[in-house]
């Protein structure tokens, strides 16, 4: 299964650290050899202050109590680093641990830079010691500080640009902390600010909705309404179109999202056109399922892929299972997965068949009569099928639905009128986005 793992197309979307739990699940699925996934991580903490974890892994790899003089030499530097930029942001974090002193700020960052200067001689220098302070916390795990301090950070900062890096240094934090809710407060913060016009240049923006898609993943599938908000950002059209031109692969949890979806979402069909377009830059057993069964109507296929499902969803980080207070804990989302695949499955048959012989239903569906009997009228009702049981034949009817002429008219006017919308935003934001000359 480690043909689908997406792990190497995610990583470099993603800051080192929350490549961390990636690699924990692997080691734990056991995708690959251990010492495939210690050396893995040995290569990440060399870029972080993670010096012990490093030499705790370095031991369990090489099976000795012995660490290289150069994490000894390594570990000393940080620790003296972090003393010297602990020194440097002292004034302003002693300040901001005051309550009563704190109740001073404003929402006026001026008033609030010309404040600190004039009562508590704290200036442009001390408030870009609080950020490094952050960031090498960030960087030595201690991510419920550097979250803290980042926070308090942004409201004192007036540089766009490295406020910017402090709420993507925040999100991080929040998502290692495993603080789903806060996540999702800075995930749609975040968006806000790359969605607006004076982002940067066309290609950062881009970029940078493919780099916050990868970390909301974390988000989406661990948060309670996650799998509906993925639906919401995803198949944005700003968001699609980077999906589709430079991560293909982000199509797997978009369809994942549509299929356990509760309440069939109105863009469904336009997705299935999609994942129809994009067959030849990428597909896997869940994306193929979708062609079976919406394109090119292959049930025994569609049955084939689904077993195929169940192995990619247990072995990947995201859909297979979350993080829940250090522990990795199943998630239900293959049962979920697996149950309505079968209602897409047999909703399509039904619809393009007259006559459908229960007991080869409920033999694909591997349920005796009785259970088969309830589990097709609940399909019935629940899909709003126009159908009927006829108990005597064991078959179920499917009355002829002839479509309606007028609402087609009106169902392609409808759709033209969208298209053009989209075309028309797509060409002003071009124009906007070119240099005045």
């Amino acid at each position: 299964m480690a043909t689908y793992d997406l792990t190497p197309r995610i990583a470099p979307n993603l800051d080192r650290h929350l490549v961390f739990p990636l690699l924990e699940f692997l080691q734990e699925r056991q995708l690959y050899p251990d010492e495939q996934i210690l050396k893995a991580k040995i290569e990440l903490l060399n870029n972080t202050n993670m010096v012990d974890y490093a030499m705790d892994i370095h031991k369990s790899l090489y099976h000795t109590d012995d660490v290289p003089q150069d994490m000894v030499d390594r570990r000393v530097e940080v620790v003296a680093r972090l003393k010297a930029l602990e020194d440097a942001a002292a004034p302003l974090v002693t300040f901001l641990q005051n309550p009563s002193a704190v109740q001073e700020l404003r929402a006026d960052k001026q008033y609030n830079l010309q404040m600190l200067k004039d009562r508590y001689q704290i200036g442009p220098d001390q408030i870009e010691a609080l950020y490094q302070y952050a960031k090498f916390q960030f960087e030595c795990g201690n991510y419920s500080g550097a979250a803290d301090y980042l926070y308090q950070y942004r409201a004192l900062c007036t540089n766009s640009e490295r406020s910017l890096s402090a709420l993507w240094g925040k999100l991080a934090a929040e998502i290692l902390m495993q603080n789903w809710d806060i996540a999702l407060e800075e995930l749609n913060c975040l968006k806000e600010i790359i969605d607006s016009k004076s982002f940067s240049s066309p290609l950062n923006q881009v970029q940078s909705r493919i780099w916050l898609m990868h970390w909301s993943l974390f988000i989406f599938f661990n948060h309670d309404n996650g799998r509906t908000q993925i639906i919401d950002l995803f198949n944005q059209d700003k968001y699609l179109n980077a999906i589709q031109t430079s991560a293909p692969h982000l199509l797997r949890y978009l369809a994942t999202a549509f299929i356990v979806n509760k309440r069939r979402r109105p863009q469904f069909k336009e997705f299935i056109k999609v994942i129809q377009q994009d067959q030849c830059s990428y597909k896997d057993p869940i994306t193929e399922f979708l062609a079976c069964v919406y394109v090119n109507y292959e049930f025994d296929g569609a049955q084939k892929k689904m077993k195929e499902c169940e192995e990619v969803i247990l072995n990947d980080p995201f859909l297979g299972k979350r993080v829940e207070e250090g522990n990795f804990s199943t998630v239900p989302l293959k049962d979920e997965f697996l149950e309505n695949a079968r209602l897409f499955i047999f909703e399509t048959y039904c619809r393009i068949h007259q006559r459908i012989d229960m007991k080869v239903l409920f033999e694909k569906l591997n349920l005796n009569y009785e259970e088969g009997e309830r589990w097709i009228v609940n399909l019935i009702r629940n899909s709003k099928l126009d159908a009927k049981i006829d108990t005597e034949m064991g078959t179920v009817i499917m009355e002829p639905n002839q479509p309606n002429v007028y609402e087609q008219l009106i169902d392609h006017a409808k759709a033209l009128q969208g298209r053009t919308y989209k075309l028309v935003g797509q060409l002003l934001e071009h124009a906007q986005a070119q240099p005045a000359r």
